[in-house]
């Protein structure tokens, strides 16, 4: 099946390709802004970014941010947020968000959920009430939040997972994306499908035709980080890519590591997300280089030295690696909210210069450069 396109909520052009890989640049206009692509979402799980601010965000060249809609459904509430203006107002933030279907939340919750053809039912992890998540609602909580992106409702598997399992899976997900589209009435809100298929080339190519026949906004490639590695991870980008539209973007969700995202924009992925610069920035690491730094490490006691030299962020050039250490074997929030500031500016710098790269038309070489980096740096860990 040839794929198509609808008639959209958003703009998107392509301005600019490798003449060596299938990385591209390009914009996405949308009710709150224009993107510019290949383009890196921090996560803003129950409408913040932890640890930032919006004006930090956007300091820090921030072009959107991602919601949770599992989240903010438990508190305070679509309906609420609805009622106060809509998630950009109630988080004081102006530009893009992209709110995903929470279908990864609740299929994370093991025990507490149970997968229907109706939805899923599961436990709240907040108050233990009772809840029943299906397309339908999933739409009208992301429509409610007023998201400029929003993203079918689907099924998460674990993994490994066997075929068949994958297969029935996989099929769900489609029933679920007919419904959620169906279902999706907000003109000025885009809606993404979501390929799934696991780890098996002929299911995602399945999936693949049938999400993009039913004629979406955009396209994202969902199912993967969830402890396959780098190369599996690889391998289900290469595979899929080539079945989605040209002139559609498309977004590999929860990716990943710099070398991953890398690796991705090479394949023609034009829009990550991942917790992980926040996430590590909270537990102490920070991303140097191709590398990453424990700050909790005792021989940064007295280091005057930046976390990474030539950074241009806030933290970098005010702070010492000793005062970051100090902070943050202190318990200071200071230090937490410090060494989040520079793993964000780290992912944000990289989108910058991988989009520079390839207009310039030396993107090639960037990656070349960037794995031998990784390799290396991998081999000293």
């Amino acid at each position: 099946m040839t794929p198509v396109s609808a008639p959209s909520a958003l703009a998107f052009r392509v301005e600019s390709r490798c003449t060596e890989t299938a990385a591209r640049t390009g914009t996405v206009e949308l009710a709150h802004g224009t993107l510019r692509t290949p383009v890196f979402m921090p996560v803003g799980t129950q409408g913040t970014v932890k640890g930032l601010s919006p004006r930090d965000l956007t300091d820090l060249g921030a072009q959107i941010v991602l919601g949770n809609t599992y989240h903010l459904y438990l508190r305070p509430g679509h309906e609420l947020v609805k009622q106060l203006g809509g998630l950009n107002r109630f988080m004081a933030w102006d530009r893009p968000i992209l709110t995903d279907s929470g279908g990864y939340q609740v299929f994370s919750l093991g025990e507490l959920r149970k997968v229907e053809e109706e939805g899923v039912r599961f436990a709240s992890h907040v108050d233990g009430s009772r809840h029943l998540l299906t397309p339908e609602l999933s739409i009208e909580i992301q429509q409610a939040l007023g998201s400029d992106i929003a993203m079918i409702f689907d099924e998460c598997l674990q993994y490994p997972a066997e075929r068949e399992q994958t297969r029935r899976s996989m099929e769900r997900s489609l029933r679920w994306a007919e419904r959620s589209k169906a279902a999706h009435t907000k003109p000025d809100q885009a809606l993404f499908g979501i390929v799934q298929g696991g780890f098996e080339d002929d299911l995602r190519v399945t999936s693949a035709c049938a999400i993009t026949g039913m004629g979406f906004d955009g396209y994202a490639i969902g199912g993967v980080s969830v402890g396959e590695g780098h190369q599996r991870m690889l391998h289900v980008v290469e595979h899929t890519v080539p079945w989605l539209p040209e002139d559609s973007p498309r977004y590999l969700m929860g990716v990943g590591l710099p070398i991953d995202m890398v690796e991705a924009v090479a394949r023609g992925i034009d829009m990550f997300d991942c917790v992980m610069p926040t996430r590590h920035a909270r537990t102490g690491y920070l991303f140097s280089g191709w590398g990453r730094v424990n700050i909790k490490n005792a021989r940064f006691r007295a280091d005057q030295g930046p976390v990474e030299e030539g950074c241009t962020c806030y933290t970098c050039g005010n702070f010492s690696r000793a005062y970051l250490r100090h902070l943050f074997v202190s318990g200071e929030m200071l230090g937490r909210q410090l060494n989040t500031v520079h793993n964000v500016h780290h992912y944000l710098n990289l989108m910058r210069t991988i989009r520079a790269a390839i207009r310039e038309g030396r993107f090639g070489a960037f990656r070349r450069e960037a794995a031998a980096a990784w390799k290396e740096e991998s081999s000293n860990d």
